[in-house]
Formats: C-alpha cells, structure tokens, sequence
C-alpha cells in the first residue's frame, strides 16, 4: 500500500532540464513540479530554430499550454494519475539571503532565488532544484538548497558501459584449430569456459601458443571467426579494428558503435566500409553534431551557411583525403569520391539538417555522436528506413556540449541500451594507430 503520510517533494526545474528532454514532467513520480517564470523567460529566446533544443522548447511549451487550459481557476495542475502536479511560480522579489550571495540580476539567480523561497515557505516538504548545470547545483547548494542533476536518461557508471570486446586466456587448441578450420566457427561444446555471449559480441581467443578472433552470431548461435578484410584501401591495424571492420561490413548488422580515444581509427573505418558498400547503399550521409559556444546557433557566426558549416566538418573531409591518398593518381577510387559528392551521393552535412527526414537504403555516420543528447539519438535512429545502417562514433570522455557528461551523453545510452540487440554492435577501439607519438601524447598528457 502506498504510503499517504509520505510527503512528497517540490521539483524546481531549470531550463537545461526541459531543453534537455521536453517529456521532463513526467519522470518526476507523484511529486509536485515547479517551474520559474525565470525558466519560461528563457524558454522563449529558444522557440525559433532548427535544433533539438529549439524542438524540446516548443513542445514543452505546448505540453505546458495544454496543461493550462484543463482548468484555468487552479495554478497547480495535474499531470495524470499516479503523477504529481505542475505549477509556474512567479516570484521577482529577491529573499534577503539570496540578493546577499549573489548580486547579478539574472536567469540562474533568479531560478536559485525562487527554489530557495519555496523551501522557506514549505519546511515540511523537500525541495529540490533539478539543473544539468554543474555550477548551477554548486551555487544552490552553497544556500543548503538539495540540487541534483536530471539523471531519468542518466546509466548507472562508467563501469557498466559495455566494450563489445572480450579476452579469453587457456582456450583450449582444438577450438582454435576449428575456428580456423574451412567451416569458419566453433563447435558449442568447446565453448564451456566462454560465460553468457551476449549477441555480436566479439572475442580474443588465445592460449599461449595460438590465438583468433571471433563473434557470436546469435542466429545460428555459433562463435563465427573474424578474419582480416580491406575495405577501399584501408587495412586493420589491432584486433580492435578487425572487429569494427567485420561489423561495418555485416550486412545483417543495421547499426554500429565505436568509442575510443582520438586516433584509434573510428571514423575512418566508418568511412572506408562505406565507400566500399558504395553500391548496396544509394547515398552516404557524413553528420556531426554542431556544439557552438554557449548553445548558440549558426546564425550568431558570420559568413555564408558554407563557411559556418566547414570547420565544424574539416575532420571528416580530412578522413576522405587520407582515403583518397592510399591510390595512385590513376586508380579511379581516388576519383570515385569526387564523383559521389558531385552527385551527392556522398553527402557531409550538419546533423541539425536532418530534422523530419527519413533514410531509405543509406549508409549513416555520425560522428562525435558523444556530444548528443540521448533523446537526438533516437531522433536520429528513428530516421531510418528500409535498408539503412547507422553507425555512431566517438569518444565518451571527451565531451563539449554544456550539459553531458560521460553517463548522459547519447552515445551512452545507445550503447546501455541496444546492448545484446541482435541487429547492433559495439567496439571500444583502446589502441591508437594515428602515429607513435599521438599515442604516447594521449596516454602520458
């Protein structure tokens, strides 16, 4: 029986939250949410654009709207059953020991001011101030105000995020030999020692004197060897991106994620499979996320759209000229990629381009996908027509957007979630290959 003495507690949201997730209401339970006139101000400035943060504005905005029109008489308004209430609080005047910390007049402190009045005003009831703003929690809680991050889309720790990637020592010779045998796989019965494989799963297999690498195809349940291929001139280096390459080549393998360290390989296997498919797919799509200073959009830089796009896509026309590069002036590969931009076959855009569109037969790399929002992956995944592949790289510990960190990031919560998928496959890529010296830079600096 639910407890009717339990008091439930005040949520005051800050406009990262609702620009963060639009469905934000409703992750909060029973308790009440409180939502500052400050945060509607802000919410305003974000209504025109084409971003995700521009769409979860607009829709939390119609949320709110439809909210307030059931009952126009009440200022808390019911979110649903087993759900708590929504209220916006209007409140301009500063509390004496809000004003005396902090003296700015702005969107932050006035959001600070408004949780801490309401803890004032309900001493029997917690109040806690919910901002993906680090310095924002810190602020709040310097005036014992209880500040948290929005962790509804949040995986539990670093620990838990899947490598795709296992090492098995004292496999035995003759599963090795069977492996590498003209059938290609292993036998279940010398598997004993390989705990629970989860699906498309790869594997380092040695004992001292042999070793090999396998998947676990989990449609004939067999561990399947993984053998060394070359897509358009570009050869795996580890062991590491033999598995992403065997995975990006797989046909039966409709989405991909690679994570590692800047140089480890992960866009350019993308790419280079990509152009070696080039044939089973009508068009290939390059994408990255744009993270402009402060949120802002591309109209605040100057120039033409062209020139505000280009930096931000400079790394991935870098991964096309090494490509290009592997070929002699007369190998028409080399000309090949020149052709299929030309025909916009081979396509590099913005991922804010995309908004509305759906995919049909398209090879799809996003790349930095770590500086997305968990809700713009499945935005983007839920693009995908018939035939299309996804592939999303990039490096969870190295973020730029404001408001992500290594467990809320979208390339987290793909990975937390499609896990064990039979048609999905993940590859942390540990071993830099860019040169001796990229290498000994990331690990020592």
């Amino acid at each position: 029986m639910p407890d009717t003495n339990r008091k439930t507690k005040l949520f005051v949201l800050d406009t990262n939250v609702i620009l963060h997730d639009s469905e934000c209401l409703y992750n909060f339970q029973d308790n009440d949410v409180v939502i500052p006139i400050a945060v509607l101000e802000e919410l305003d400035q974000f209504k025109r654009g084409n971003e995700q943060i521009h769409y979860n504005a607009r829709e939390f905005l119609r949320q709110l709207d439809k909210l307030s029109c059931h009952d126009q008489t009440n200022d808390e308004k019911s979110l649903g059953e087993h759900q708590g209430t929504v209220r916006v609080v209007i409140n301009h005047n500063w509390h004496q020991d809000v004003e005396a910390s902090f003296q700015d007049d702005n969107s932050d402190n006035r959001i600070i001011n408004c949780a801490y009045k309401l803890k004032e005003d309900n001493p029997d009831r917690e109040v806690v101030l919910i901002s993906k703003d680090t310095n924002m929690r810190l602020k709040a809680r310097s005036l014992n105000i209880i500040a948290e991050d929005y962790t509804t889309d949040k995986i539990e720790s670093v620990d838990k995020i899947y490598t795709g990637v296992r090492l098995i020592e004292d496999i035995s010779d003759e599963a090795i030999d069977q492996l590498y045998s003209s059938q290609g796989f292993i036998d279940p019965g010398l598997t004993d020692m390989i705990e629970a494989p989860i699906s498309n799963e790869n594997f380092i297999l040695r004992n001292g004197q042999k070793s090999g690498l396998a998947t676990y195809c989990p449609k004939d349940e067999h561990f399947v060897r993984v053998d060394k291929l070359n897509a358009y001139g570009i050869s795996p280096r580890n062991a590491e991106q033999s598995f992403s390459l065997n995975a990006l080549m797989n046909p039966e393998i409709h989405i991909v994620s690679m994570t590692g360290k800047a140089g480890t390989g992960k866009t350019l296997l993308a790419l280079a499979s990509a152009l070696e498919q080039r044939s089973d797919y009508r068009q290939i799509y390059l994408a990255r996320p744009i993270v402009p200073l402060s949120n802002r959009d591309l109209g605040f830089l100057p120039g033409d759209i062209q020139s505000k796009i280009d930096p931000y896509m400079k790394p991935l026309f870098d991964n096309l000229s090494f490509i290009k590069h592997q070929f002699r002036k007369k190998d028409n590969r080399a000309n090949k990629i020149d052709e299929m931009m030309e025909n916009d076959k081979l396509v590099i855009t913005p991922l804010a381009y995309i908004r509305g569109r759906s995919f049909q037969k398209v090879f799809f790399i996003v790349d930095e996908a770590q500086n997305l929002t968990p809700h713009e992956i499945k935005t983007i995944i839920t693009r995908a027509g018939e035939g299309t592949k996804f592939v999303f790289t990039g490096d969870i510990n190295q973020i730029d957007h404001p408001y992500l960190d290594t467990l809320s990031n979208g390339l987290s919560y793909l990975i937390n979630r499609f896990t064990g998928q039979p048609m999905y496959t993940h590859i942390t890529l540990q071993k830099g290959e860019r040169s001796a010296l990229a290498e000994l830079a990331s690990d020592l600096l």
